[in-house]
């Protein structure tokens, strides 16, 4: 079936033939249909399947269908509701593109920006908002923002909403809208917890799984290189090296992560950007722009901030340090490898990690490729890093006065100090050539 042979407004199937759409997906397919019936869904499908525009294609359509029967002013019909500020943005996008010839007005309201500019676009009217809840329950308390005609809610990325707890937004703007609504509710995963939500908030749904026993794309190659924490850094060098034209999309942990990941790489003349919730918002939307556009060829992020960002032609997916949780490996792998393309995802794992990536595999039902590395090659990598900070070798050859070298107590206290400023995760081993230095003997560790 084409997108041509479905009951939809003539302006949008033009506009998708324009956005080359030819064929849904397979969640398009059994989802548009029933949104047009105005049935409540419940969809679960893995990211990457095209579940964003198997909403926004229906929605738009009912739009203009009311626009055509009502004169009455512009006003909110639409409600979509997602975790945060990048999703919001990136669906604003998605409905602005599909619908830029059915002339209906879409607003996203997401903090981190001024609300003057907001409230301004809110009193010219609109038929969609896309919004994080946090925003728009202080426009409705101020009394910017009436949600009295909203005949249809969305509920995006279900399952991260219900890890972030807004629960109770969810239900909170339920009873604020008119009862008789259409509700779409759409996840990437599917527990107790995400049945127990959606069954609070969607009525008679129509349920449609689209997740395979593997909720890991075929379309993504993946692989695990063992590598110790500390020797990271290098190997990421390494890749960037080996790949100038490719771009990267480096998870870690946590923020402090991501930025001393980004202060290692410019050290040895590698430029990346940081993307946490620490980012102020006009920035965070600027460096995904520039990314989207290959402008910036690493972006180093964290889980939160890089959930539900559409990349198109991602190349690489790298799992610096692998999640706690292995249903957010599917999503950043969900990153590459989107619609027909093919992606690579390969993570760095460290002998500390070897139970995250067991639960990985566990919850995925397949083994990850191992990538074997030699010890010859390890070292080589080792050797061959551009940061003399690190690279034991270079430091030395850089030092050729022999003097220097004689004064061996010197040289170990210089080996801690070097340690303490590059490497906090060290403080052992520093502790260990200061005793050393001091007559003490050396320590186990």
């Amino acid at each position: 079936m084409k997108f041509e042979d479905y009951p939809i407004d003539q302006k949008i199937k033009d506009q998708l033939a324009v956005l080359g759409f030819r064929r849904p997906t397979d969640i398009q397919y059994r989802a548009i249909k029933h949104i047009l019936d105005g049935e409540d869904v419940m969809a679960v499908a893995q990211t990457g399947t095209g579940k964003t525009a198997a909403f926004v294609i229906p929605v738009l359509n009912k739009l203009l269908k009311y626009k055509k029967q009502a004169s009455n002013s512009v006003q909110i019909r639409c409600i979509v509701l997602v975790p945060t500020r990048e999703l919001a943005q990136q669906i604003t996008d998605v409905f602005e593109q599909i619908g830029a010839q059915t002339k209906v007005k879409v607003i996203g309201l997401y903090g981190g920006v001024e609300q003057d500019a907001q409230i301004k676009q809110l009193r010219v009217g609109a038929e969609v908002l896309i919004a994080t809840p946090g925003r728009m329950f202080d426009l409705i308390a101020q009394g910017h923002l009436d949600v009295s005609g909203v005949h249809t809610l969305v509920l995006d990325e279900a399952d991260l909403m219900l890890d972030l707890g807004f629960n109770k937004d969810i239900q909170d703007i339920k009873r604020k809208i008119p009862a008789k609504h259409q509700t779409l509710f759409f996840t990437a995963t599917i527990d107790k917890k995400i049945k127990s939500l959606a069954y609070d908030v969607v009525r008679s749904a129509i349920r449609i799984q689209l997740s395979p026993q593997n909720p890991v794309s075929k379309n993504v190659q993946h692989a695990v290189a063992f590598i110790e924490m500390d020797d990271k850094r290098f190997f990421l060098e390494n890749m960037i090296g080996e790949y100038p034209e490719a771009r990267f999309l480096v998870f870690a942990r946590t923020k402090v992560r991501v930025e001393r990941i980004v202060k290692a790489m410019e050290r040895v003349g590698v430029h990346a950007e940081a993307l946490h919730g620490g980012v102020p918002q006009n920035e965070r939307f600027g460096l995904l722009e520039k990314f989207r556009e290959g402008k910036n060829q690493v972006l180093i992020t964290t889980d939160v901030a890089a959930r539900g960002i559409d990349i198109p032609n991602m190349e690489y997916v790298i799992n610096y340090d692998l999640p706690d949780n292995p249903e957010n490996y599917v999503h950043r792998c969900g990153r590459t490898g989107r619609g027909n393309a093919l992606g690579q995802a390969l993570s760095f794992c460290s002998q500390d990690e070897i139970p995250l990536l067991d639960a990985i595999e566990a919850y995925t039902g397949e083994e990850v490729l191992r990538y074997e590395i030699s010890e010859g090659e390890y070292k080589a990598i080792l050797f061959d890093a551009d940061d003399p900070t690190y690279n034991w070798q270079k430091l030395l050859d850089e030092n050729e006065n022999p003097d220097f070298w004689e004064d061996w107590h010197f040289f170990c206290i210089f080996t801690a100090l070097k340690f303490l400023i590059y490497n906090d995760e060290k403080i052992n081993a520093t502790f260990c050539a200061l005793t050393w230095c001091n007559g003490a003997p050396p320590c186990s560790n």
